[in-house]
């Protein structure tokens, strides 16, 4: 920060001379940008504002008329102010008139009734300005190093705001145009009450400048966005006004998040990244109070209190590629989710919670039924998304409070993972729908059922291994056909005979009866626990 007036009368070269304040002592809080030694009258042409005038009086005229037009003339430049040092021109004291126009001005007037070398003075205060220039200089290249990493990392605006609030002690918040929360650094702070009221207390602060504070609320901001794109603002809470290191940090700050939003390729929206982040703190445990994660949650448009809470699971049916094409198939899915949410009046968190899965988490009011509130969504996002039916829409369990969300996320997704293999054309699926299947899969990684499956398919997967054969799926064909022996022929493509050969050789290998009903469930038991370990591998 540049030294002010009273910085000035601080500095033991000054304190030498002896200053009096006679004129704008309210104004001592001015800004010296420059000191400028001047004994001429016409001098304020010469000067472009923030300079502190330096001046024995020498050359001033006696007309106290022109003496009040000297100083309105510098007060109309905009110096910081004037010191006078009294003995060679004026003896005691200044003359009323330039007092009285110093005064009328606000200009800060101060004499010194001690003769003082100027030259001390003005290196005294061109030292510190220098010194306080050198150090915002070696911040701002600090800055520029950190955010320049951040960049070039492709770091998440949480991960920037988390900078943000590391380098400047302080809260720091990311909005929308709507102004929702998109990502929040509470830098220690509660996070429900930074948060509480945060819509309509955002909508109070409109600053006309890009970057600016506003000292009613305290709040520094700036613009996020580029190409004539604006799509947010920094917020950065301050106790008082802020340093140029403040002003550099926000404003870096929102120049690598609107870098990192240009240079999204195939990525999710920051909402749903918003969104997915709060999804994963619930699930993770991430926030220390339920409360914390409502509070988040409220900030996005999203109310959870009060509200029964259903989590929601969305699965492609078709795997997603790793690869870009992939992650954008899976933002579409998720943007499109939340466009069905919408549509149905269904407030929702929506967002990825990994390569190959959404999460929703949806709120519903204390009277609106799960099942049709689902059915909605299921039928909108199907109309809505560019892959069609095929995905699944599986269902956790109908929960009260925030702290049984992760166990009924859990839930969907163990929902979501089985229906996902054979999907029915059902809108949504829920755990009493997957019979035997679910259970299967919920035991997946039990020993005991992977030794059973093993027991009775051993040797059969041994034989399709060693000779490159395919009865693993005849058998699968004839067991799905209810064993009727002539559509099973019929779905494997093979004539009647050929098949008949099969199934022979199938109960030689298995020392089995194929028309055996408890032989025949059994082995089909082996063969879901199969498909099921198989799937989890891959």
């Amino acid at each position: 920060m540049l030294p002010t007036i009273a910085d000035v009368l601080a500095l033991e070269t000054v304190r030498r001379g002896n200053p009096r304040v006679v004129a704008g002592a309210d104004r001592l809080d001015s800004k010296v940008r420059w000191v400028h030694v001047g004994e001429i009258a016409d001098i304020a042409q010469l000067l472009r504002g923030g300079e502190l005038v330096l001046t024995t009086g020498v050359a001033l005229p006696q007309d106290p008329g022109k003496l009040a037009d000297y100083i309105a003339e510098l007060s109309s430049v905009g110096v910081a102010g004037l010191i006078v040092e009294l003995g060679r021109r004026f003896v005691g004291e200044l003359p009323p008139a330039v007092v009285k126009a110093a005064e009328a001005h606000g200009l800060p007037l101060v004499v010194l009734t001690r003769e003082t070398p100027f030259v001390q003075i003005t290196e005294s205060v061109h030292a510190r300005i220098i010194d306080i220039q050198l150090e915002e200089l070696r911040a701002s290249e600090q800055l520029h190093e950190v955010f320049t990493e951040l960049s070039v990392e492709g770091a998440s605006p949480a991960e920037v705001l988390a900078q943000v609030a590391r380098l400047s002690g302080r809260p720091v918040l990311l909005e929308n145009l709507a102004h929702q929360v998109l990502a929040c650094e509470s830098a220690g702070r509660d996070t429900g009450t930074l948060l509480a009221g945060w819509e309509t207390r955002s909508r109070a602060v409109a600053p006309a400048e890009r970057t600016a504070y506003d000292p009613a609320s305290g709040w520094l901001v700036t613009t996020v966005g580029a190409r004539g794109q604006d799509w947010g603002r920094l917020i950065l809470l301050c106790e008082a006004p802020p340093s140029p290191r403040d002003l550099v940090l926000a404003e870096r700050a929102a120049t690598t998040l609107a870098l990192g939003r240009l240079l999204e390729r195939h990525q999710e929206s920051l909402e749903r990244q918003a969104h997915g982040t709060i999804i994963t703190g619930i699930l993770t445990h991430a926030y220390a109070d339920p409360d914390e994660a409502a509070a988040r949650a409220r900030a996005v448009g999203v109310p959870l209190t009060g509200r029964k809470l259903v989590s929601v699971v969305i699965r492609p049916v078709d795997p997603m590629d790793q690869a870009l094409d992939g992650q954008a198939q899976l933002g579409e899915l998720a943007e499109a989710t939340a466009a069905a949410c919408r549509d149905a009046k269904l407030p929702a968190l929506v967002g990825a919670l990994d390569q190959d899965r959404i999460g929703v988490l949806l709120p519903l009011p204390p009277r609106t039924q799960a099942e049709p509130a689902l059915t909605a969504l299921a039928e909108r996002l199907r109309t809505l998304s560019k892959i069609g039916g095929a995905f699944v829409l599986a269902a956790g369990s109908v929960v009260e409070s925030l702290r049984d969300v992760r166990r009924s996320f859990l839930e969907a997704e163990q929902v979501a993972d089985v229906a996902v293999r054979q999907p029915d054309g059902r809108p949504f699926y829920r755990l009493p729908d997957l019979r035997l299947r679910g259970l299967l899969h919920l035991l997946r990684d039990d020993a005991r059922l992977q030794t059973f499956a093993e027991r009775e398919l051993g040797p059969l997967l041994a034989h399709d291994a060693q000779r490159g054969g395919d009865l693993t799926r005849i058998l699968r064909v004839y067991l799905d056909a209810g064993r009727n022996k002539a559509v099973a022929a019929q779905k494997a493509h093979l004539s009647r005979p050929a098949f008949y050969d099969r199934l022979r050789r199938l109960e030689r290998i298995l020392d089995t009866d194929l028309d055996d009903v408890e032989s025949c469930l059994s082995l089909h038991v082996a063969l879901l626990a199969l498909e099921s370990f198989r799937r989890d591998n891959r």
